[in-house]
């Protein structure tokens, strides 16, 4: 918290100069007398001053340095603690991913009937079994960063192009969803990320409470801002929900707000609207 930030506050140079106003008044009360106690009080006021002064700056040196490793200590705990955020939020997507998709296919797969019923669950179990496989090695990676205190792996972070694959992997899961995007120009890109951010984490909100149902997603612009609206159909028939630890909406309302937009969720006839308003300062 900013409140915590470490502050310098220092009285010394206040002591310094309340010691220097008493020796000047010191010596001008020895009025126009030229004798030696004149020189002996110019002699002791000069010490004087000199000794206050390298007290003064010795004291604010080191206060000082004070300040600043203390500074440097308190960044870097926010720093580590904006790091350990970003991970948790890593972690929570990519659990809440992987296992929204192992579930709706499940689920999926068990209530297939007909011919190709039997087919369709051995298609089932290759899904769940390449979906199980890359979640865990993604878990193990990210566990080993956690472990060391190297920088993690770089990647490129996601842009408006990852969207189609955003929506492809949801349609592999079981869902039917389909992307407007509209002619959007140059857009930053921390939107970039958040939009994708928003599309990923509503198709997994969707497969775990409504299971393989329709989805659209609308992107376009709204004067200087991007609008991404997310709608769905509603839970499918016979889906149980499988609602996660409802972190993940309230993580991106902290994200679409920390950029300075709105984002809002709303219960329809037909199913659950999500709305998102980011502004863009690179199109004004």
């Amino acid at each position: 918290m900013e409140t915590d930030r470490p502050r310098w506050r220092s009285r010394d140079w206040i002591i310094a100069v309340s010691v220097l106003v008493v020796a000047v008044l010191m010596l001008v009360g020895f009025g126009v007398d030229s004798g030696p106690g004149r020189w002996i009080a110019i002699v002791l006021d000069t010490a004087v001053t000199v000794s206050v002064l390298v007290w003064a700056l010795r004291r604010t040196r080191a206060q000082r340095k004070r300040y600043e490793d203390d500074l440097t200590a308190w960044a870097t705990e926010r720093a580590a603690a904006a790091e350990r955020l970003r991970i948790a939020g890593d972690l929570h997507d990519l659990v809440s991913h992987g296992l929204g998709l192992i579930t709706v296919r499940a689920a999926a797969a068990r209530g297939m009937t007909g011919a190709g019923a039997e087919a369709e669950r051995i298609d089932a179990l290759a899904d769940i079994e390449r979906v199980g496989r890359d979640t865990t090695t993604e878990l193990r990676r990210m566990l080993n960063v956690l472990r060391t205190s190297n920088s993690a792996p770089l990647h490129p972070a996601d842009t408006l192009d990852d969207l189609p694959a955003i929506i492809d992997a949801a349609n592999a899961a079981g869902l039917t969803a389909s992307l407007d995007v509209s002619n959007l120009s140059a857009v930053s890109p921390g939107v970039q990320l958040t939009v994708c951010a928003v599309v990923r984490e509503a198709m997994n909100n969707i497969i775990r409470h409504a299971g393989p149902t329709r989805a659209h997603v609308s992107i376009r612009r709204d004067g200087d801002a991007l609008l991404v609206d997310i709608a769905d159909s509603g839970p499918t028939t016979r889906w149980r929900p499988h609602p996660g630890a409802g972190h993940g909406i309230a993580g991106l309302r902290e994200r679409v707000t920390a950029l300075g937009g709105t984002l809002s969720t709303r219960s329809t006839v037909d199913g659950f609207h999500l709305t998102a308003l980011i502004p863009d300062r690179i199109a004004s």
